[in-house]
């Protein structure tokens, strides 16, 4: 739990998610309670996912299938 996870909680309903994560000094528990809607996805399901999907899923976008495309940078 060291090395940067986050654990992610959402109830049977779908409309409440509780994120959990180490920091120096100990573990940071952050909730979040929909006023309508749910969030998308199987409540019944351990996936990975990358920050980008969880940060687009608190903020309530669905992505159905997303591809990342490579980057090259010129210097």
């Amino acid at each position: 739990a060291h090395s940067g996870e986050v654990f992610i909680f959402i109830n049977r309903n779908n409309n409440q998610m509780k994120l959990l994560h180490w920091e120096s000094g100990g573990f940071v528990l952050y909730y979040k309670r929909l006023e309508q809607g749910t969030f998308a996805g199987s409540t019944s399901t351990k996936l990975q996912i990358n920050w980008s999907d969880l940060v687009l899923m608190i903020e309530g976008i669905q992505i159905i299938k997303s591809n990342k495309k490579r980057r090259f940078y010129l210097e």
